[in-house]
């Protein structure tokens, strides 16, 4: 009788993929053994050595278990040069001794924060806290022969200076028959192609659909959000499901807004200019999407759209901005590949950082101020802390450009509970919106602020920041500079006339 219980209880788990179990089900004794997988130091007594490195290039087993076995939580925390690394490190997953992997995807994706940013998420299926840098999974995953995950270093040049994790799950018994795994794939184009919907799944088998995590990159200013979701179940020619509006199939309604819900939500909204970042989530826990034969997902790129002229043609135009997508769904047997990852540097923009602590001789402070290179979680591991006992405070930075560079201009600095508010200049006349920024923050945390389209010419160049005061709660005037990138994306226009 125990073993049909605990098999009724983890057939309803598996049939509605939700988070850890329901209170009401903590009371009923399960069959099994609870195991973890984890960075922890071999020498458990004495060392302390619990984390592991990956050089580029490089690949690092994380799990490697014989079932049957069902995973119920995953935790990562990272310590990357990269300061992308959300998008060169590459989680992928294997059930049953298959060559291919289940789950393929960035690992910041993944965990529904594109662009490889740094964000907080607050979802029932996976969250990120420690101001985007601690990873946290809750999708149940069933395995019965063997399960493997593993952690790519794709970068070609940055080192991951320590990787920590823990795999939670429970030996069982049995796998209920006709038990779905779970799968995750990743797939991007840049830019969405013309004359066509935005694919984010096509898989063939019997399946259930749980999530989408879509994020763009816009070529075109204004809203680029009207394109409708589309759903094809079982071979159908036309969408049985079809939507009204990319925020419409992520729940929220006239736009989007920064925010987060258990089953859906937007984790990275820079805005709605050429440059600006997003990425949006929902999950299907409530509703999962059925299958028996088959399903495509796909979405419109349509939104607003101007012309060379830069005059308004409507707003329900194709666009061409650079989309990329997880799809998340459970299936019985082997999945059908519809999506190649593309080379780490191939997933984001191309872009420029000057790591401005490379300049930290030439800096030049008001007396009283200490410079000091600091290491932690920062672009390419390290910034500069500028500490100032006075609101007179100034701090020059000069760097040089040795080869042009043109495109959307981001700021890295540092926010923390004794950083007060500063004005920035570049080569002597004001950035725009950062006349009076508040660097105060209750826990240290790196921010990005865009700064307008940049044209920098090979030479010397500086940045000037002046202390304008301080946040009624910071503990001092103290400022982190990190590091001044570059993007290099390029406008789209429509073709067609108003």
């Amino acid at each position: 009788m125990a073993y049909k219980r605990f098999s009724a209880c983890l057939v309803l788990m598996l049939a509605i993929p939700a988070v850890g179990a329901d209170l009401d089900e903590l009371y009923v004794l399960r069959k099994g053994q609870s195991q973890r997988s984890s960075s922890a130091d071999p020498d458990w007594k004495n060392g302390n050595g619990d984390c592991r490195p990956i050089e580029p290039g490089q690949t690092l087993v994380i799990a490697d278990m014989d079932g049957p076995g069902l995973i119920k939580h995953i935790w990562f925390t990272i310590a990357a040069q990269d300061p992308r690394y959300g998008r060169s490190l590459t989680l992928r997953m294997y059930w049953e001794n298959e060559e291919e992997p289940a789950v393929e995807s960035p690992i910041g994706d993944f965990f529904a924060v594109g662009h490889g940013a740094l964000k907080h998420v607050n979802s029932m299926p996976v969250a990120v806290s420690s101001e985007g840098r601690a990873y946290n999974c809750y999708w149940p995953m069933p395995f019965n022969r063997h399960a493997k995950i593993t952690l790519t270093n794709d970068s070609k040049e940055y080192k991951v200076d320590c990787v920590f994790w823990y795999v939670d799950y429970y030996s069982v018994p049995a796998l209920p028959p006709g038990t779905g795994l779970f799968h995750a794939q990743y797939r991007q184009e840049h830019p969405c192609k013309a004359g066509e919907d935005y694919l984010i799944l096509d898989a063939e088998g019997e399946g259930q659909y749980v999530g989408t995590v879509l994020s763009a990159h816009l070529r075109t200013a204004s809203w680029f959000g009207e394109g409708d979701d589309r759903f094809y179940i079982d071979g159908a020619t036309e969408p049985q499901l079809r939507g009204t509006g990319t925020e419409d199939y992520f729940c929220d309604a006239w736009g989007f807004r920064a925010f987060d819900r258990p089953y859906y939500g937007v984790t990275l909204l820079d805005g709605f200019d050429v440059g600006d970042r997003l990425t949006a989530y929902r999950w299907h826990i409530p509703d999962p999407v059925l299958f028996s034969k088959s399903l495509k997902v796909t979405i419109e790129h349509k939104g607003v759209g101007f012309d060379a002229e830069g005059k308004l043609v409507s707003g329900f135009e194709e666009r061409q901005d650079l989309f990329s997508s997880v799809a998340f769904w459970y299936q019985r047997g082997r999945a059908k590949r519809f999506a190649t990852l593309p080379p780490a540097a191939e997933r984001v923009v191309p872009s420029r950082s000057i790591e401005l602590e490379a300049f930290k001789d030439r800096m030049q402070a008001t007396p009283e101020a200490v410079l000091q290179v600091q290491g932690g979680s920062y672009s390419a591991g390290n910034q500069v802390l500028a500490q100032f006992n006075s609101p007179e405070a100034k701090l020059r930075v000069p760097f040089e450009v040795k080869k042009p560079v043109k495109g959307l201009g981001r700021l890295k600095l540092t926010r923390s509970w004794d950083y007060g508010n500063w004005k920035v200049s570049l080569d002597g006349k004001p950035l725009p919106g950062m006349n009076n920024v508040d660097l105060f923050n209750a826990a240290v945390a790196s921010q990005d602020y865009r700064i307008g389209v940049l044209d920098l010419q090979p030479g010397d160049h500086e940045l000037t920041f002046e202390c304008t005061g301080k946040h009624p709660q910071s503990k001092g005037y103290f400022l982190g500079i990190d590091a001044l990138g570059v993007e290099e994306i390029t406008p789209f226009v429509s073709e067609r006339k108003k």
